[in-house]
């Protein structure tokens, strides 16, 4: 296939060109690599961008050619690396005033490149497209990797808190093994589509629940159940890309720039701490409650139940997180989900209507998980819109569908202006 698209003037890139998501479709990102050992992930970097639909351009230190060959992002990104300046003046073509990229990322960006392109140094090409950029208003990414010692520099500290004041993102870095390590490349991605999203969500505040809860019975077991909280993770990330604030409520550890977390493990602990956030989180406009929050809950045993003996559980019903919202917070535009097992299409689609009218809810996703969905990366479900009679069915990878809940949410926001 490789010879197939090389005879046809094709390069191997287009094969894995959006095949992630269309988030980055229509943009142009020039990514600046810098000589930190870390610049080895900068393949890896590309290549995801690329899969989520971005094209990509790539310049490099003379420092960071001497660990990466240029060859390397040549073959990665399709296009030439630029390692010098030349009469075509690429940094001006890129990130001028009439530039043709959307965005500059510095990945990685040494101690050494920040404290030049906070005092405006510019003796190399990833300085000086970054001041080009900066010019140009284009938005700059940095995203530092270097020794743990170097990043405690308080010159370092003060030029990288002087480049935020100037609107760069910084991202990372994350600490281990005496390093202040390169960011993930999830969260590069993630921050890149935040810049370049056309914030649908901009200015709301939502809470977003996620993931099981767990009811203790003795120090050792719980009751919980299969949900692998990567629905609500998506919905998260979605609504962040958007320009919301958000906040997310769940027991995993996301750790992604822009989206706070608050960790919890039973039930009675999601509800207080949404409810805490509702009353006293500066205003919510939104709450989507995707959790699988236990209904049922138990006495807990302070010492291990010991085994080789029959055992008999009470479990007590746990109250509805959404009602004691609604009951609080009329005003409130709330998004539950309703899961059922082994039911036709039209019972589900009914038993979520009564779910909606209910508790009053804006929308509501529902789905047959005795078919698909729990603890699993794919999932089938209907979005039912309050005084709306079409549905809309997705299917697929969760991170789409929790595109189109947002695109939905979006959508309902403009429409109550």
């Amino acid at each position: 296939m490789a010879e197939r698209e090389r005879e046809r003037g094709l390069h191997p890139i287009l094969r894995i060109k959006g095949t992630k998501s269309h988030s980055l479709q229509d943009t142009k990102i020039v990514l600046g690599v810098t000589g930190s050992v870390a610049a080895v992930r900068a393949f890896e970097l590309v290549r995801e961008l690329i899969r989520h639909d971005a094209e990509v351009y790539s310049v490099m230190s003379n420092a960071a050619t001497e660990i990466i060959h240029p060859y390397t992002l040549h073959y990665a990104t399709g296009h030439e690396v630029i390692t010098k300046l030349m009469g075509d003046i690429k940094h001006v073509e890129f990130l001028g005033m009439e530039g043709t990229a959307d965005l500059f990322i510095i990945a990685p960006c040494t101690a050494n490149t920040i404290n030049k392109i906070a005092t405006g140094i510019s003796d190399t090409p990833v300085t000086i497209f970054a001041a080009t950029a900066f010019g140009s208003g284009i938005p700059i990414i940095i995203v530092p990797a270097m020794h743990e010692s170097i990043y405690n520099n308080p010159v370092l500290i003060e030029n990288l808190e002087k480049l935020r004041r100037l609107g760069v993102t910084v991202i990372g870095p994350k600490f281990q093994e005496g390093l202040a390590k390169i960011a993930s490349i999830s969260e590069i991605i993630l921050t890149a589509e935040h810049l370049l999203s056309p914030k649908e969500l901009a200015g709301k505040r939502i809470l977003v629940t996620g993931g099981p809860t767990a009811e203790q019975i003795d120090p050792i077991r719980i009751l919980t159940s299969r949900s692998s909280g990567r629905t609500g993770i998506e919905i998260a990330k979605e609504a962040y890309k958007q320009g919301a604030v958000v906040t997310l409520v769940h027991s995993k550890e996301l750790n992604m720039m822009g989206i706070k977390e608050l960790r919890v493990e039973t039930a009675r602990e999601m509800i207080d701490t949404c409810m805490n956030e509702l009353r006293y989180g500066d205003g919510y406009d939104a709450l989507i409650s995707s959790a699988a929050i236990a209904d049922f809950t138990i006495d807990r045993s302070a010492a291990k139940i010991s085994t080789g003996r029959d055992l008999h559980l009470h479990l007590t019903p746990t109250q509805k997180l959404i009602k004691e919202a609604r009951d609080e917070f009329p005003e409130l535009v709330i998004v539950g989900f309703k899961a059922e097992t082994n039911i036709s299409k039209d019972e589900l689609i009914r038993r979520a209507k009564a779910k909606m009218e209910e508790y009053d809810l804006e929308m509501v996703i529902a789905n047959d998980i005795g078919k698909s969905g729990i603890g699993t990366e794919e999932n089938a479900v209907y979005i039912l819109r309050k005084g709306m009679d079409e549905l809309k069915y997705v299917k697929g990878l969760k991170r789409i569908i929790a595109e189109e809940i947002v695109k939905e949410l979006s959508d309902l926001f403009r429409r109550i202006k």
